[in-house]
């Protein structure tokens, strides 16, 4: 059975300064348990991430599906979660290229990816390579372009109860230009989008409650019924609605 990534080790999240909070979502640092290794799921969220991680730079390109990476016992990766729309953006590159993949920041050809990875490596100390990922996060974004509005509005209605059919009268937009959209900010189509989105809401449920039925969490996450739940949640996770609500029931993690 797997284990879900932020219950393997100890997992921080931090609100980015001013200077990336329009870039960057979150920032991130992951303490994997040692020991034997265990079979850690990475489960879809709609999001990109940059990673340092065994000593060079990665993107972590959005999911459909639950990740099984192979990482070091007692290895910290240091992550940045990009905001909606930021990720095509920073990598010249659409998502729907990276779906599914974990690629050398090298492989895609960012300018300075040498130099940054130089420096982090005069870094071995976690909480100091923190510290440096983000100054030099900073320092890369005074060049960036602000991410397009059209994302952060295609993920928040992802975010709402509104359904993604009424996506197009709501952006001005129409189907053929949103579906070309949401590929190149998001790596697939918008219903695919609301459906992680969901999912995201039943994890935040789950960590929020540990003695709520799980037909009344089906329906707070906005589920159609329990059954709706169990098969969303299996095909994005492999695991059971059972199973995610003990591992996470009333945990909201650090930091």
């Amino acid at each position: 059975m797997a284990l879900l990534a932020a219950r393997a080790g100890r997992y921080r999240e931090y609100a980015p300064t001013p200077a990336l909070w329009r870039h960057f979502s979150r920032l991130w640092s992951h303490t994997l348990n040692d020991g034997p290794p265990a079979r850690v799921a990475i489960v879809p969220d709609g999001y990109c991430d940059l990673l340092w991680i065994h000593g060079r730079l990665e993107v972590a390109g959005p999911d459909r599906t639950a990740a099984f990476p192979v990482i070091r016992p007692g290895a910290t990766v240091i992550g940045a979660r990009f905001a909606p729309g930021a990720a095509a953006s920073w990598l010249k590159t659409p998502l729907s290229a990276l779906v599914g993949l974990s690629v050398p920041l090298a492989d895609i050809g960012r300018k300075g990816t040498s130099e940054f990875e130089a420096r982090l490596q005069d870094r071995p100390d976690p909480e100091a390579a923190a510290t440096l990922f983000g100054r030099l996060l900073e320092e890369a974004a005074r060049d960036e372009e602000e991410p397009a509005r059209d994302a952060a509005m295609i993920f928040a209605a992802a975010d709402s109860d509104r359904p993604a059919s009424g996506l197009p009268d709501r952006l001005g937009m129409s189907e053929r230009q949103l579906r070309r959209r949401c590929y190149h900010h998001f790596g697939y189509g918008a219903k695919t989008l609301e459906r992680i989105r969901r999912f995201q809401k039943f994890l935040d449920l789950c960590r929020r409650v540990d003695t709520m039925p799980l037909a009344r969490i089906a329906l707070e996450a906005g589920f159609a019924d329990q059954a709706h739940m169990t098969r969303e949640v299996a095909e994005l996770s492999t695991l059971t609605p059972a199973i995610i609500l003990d591992q996470l029931g009333g945990w909201k993690g650090s930091g």
